[in-house]
């Protein structure tokens, strides 16, 4: 998997299409965490992917 950096600005534009809360970017993972839908939205070539049906449940 190729390495993302994700810039700073876009990540100020983005929020979960779910909760509208703000997004934290997990490098890692290479996912943007929304801690209130406990949600993780994969970053897939550099694009986020904020479709709830994508996103991987972190509330286990």
């Amino acid at each position: 998997m190729s390495e993302t950096v994700l810039s700073t600005n876009l990540l100020e534009l983005l929020v979960c299409p779910l909760t509208k809360g703000p997004l934290e970017y997990d490098k890692e993972n290479n996912e943007l965490i929304s801690k209130e839908a406990k949600l993780a939205y994969p970053i897939r070539d550099g694009i986020p992917i904020m479709l709830v049906d994508e996103a991987r449940d972190l509330s286990n």
